[in-house]
């Protein structure tokens, strides 16, 4: 990217951040519970990093075997094993499986945890989500940490979200995107960072 389309997709991502704390903060399908809204002040993020923001071939498996995926809940969620992302963090070679629900699907879901889980970030993962329509013009995909967000069931026992499989469980810290959620840590006694 240029120095202008950095500073452009600098300015999208603060704004879908503010959006995204208006939406919590609010709306009344905010997965934060009732009672913690008046005291939320918005999420907590890694600064803004283009290091983190790859634009990858997805190597496409042949066989799609289907992934059964246990939630938070215990239930099972079926998921197809699309394809595979190789990216590199700094000297670490790094692998990432995207899943999709049904093969029509045009997002692919991508489930990761990494040396901050459980640390800076939510213990059991985080996701991103790849829509087929923000692929560059030559037909990759952006994978950008800096969206990698906290499931539901980081803010309320109230929601089921998929365990992160083993198979995308990084080595290396990934300091981009969305952290704990700091008004929760509080309330628990656990230290933020």
């Amino acid at each position: 990217m240029g120095v202008t389309e950095v500073y452009k997709w600098r300015v999208r991502l603060e704004q879908e951040r503010k959006e995204k704390d208006r939406f919590f903060a609010a709306h009344w399908q905010s997965p934060i519970p009732p009672d913690e809204r008046p005291e939320f002040r918005g999420l907590r993020y890694y600064p803004i990093d283009p290091n983190f923001r790859f634009e990858l071939e997805l190597y496409e498996h042949s066989n799609k075997k289907t992934m059964q995926i246990e939630d938070t809940k215990g239930d099972i969620k079926r998921f197809l094993r699309w394809g595979e992302f190789r990216f590199n963090v700094g000297n670490e070679k790094c692998v990432l499986q995207a899943y999709k629900g049904v093969p029509e699907e045009e997002q692919l879901f991508v489930p990761f945890r990494d040396a901050t889980s459980g640390k800076e970030t939510y213990g059991a993962g985080r996701y991103l989500d790849l829509d087929l329509r923000a692929c560059t013009t030559n037909g990759r995909w952006i994978l950008d940490f800096n969206k990698a967000y906290n499931p539901w069931c980081a803010y309320s026992e109230n929601y089921a979200c998929p365990f992160v499989p083993s198979e995308n469980w990084l080595k290396v810290p990934i300091k981009a995107g969305e952290k704990n959620y700091s008004l929760k840590n509080v309330e628990r006694g656990i230290k933020t960072s």
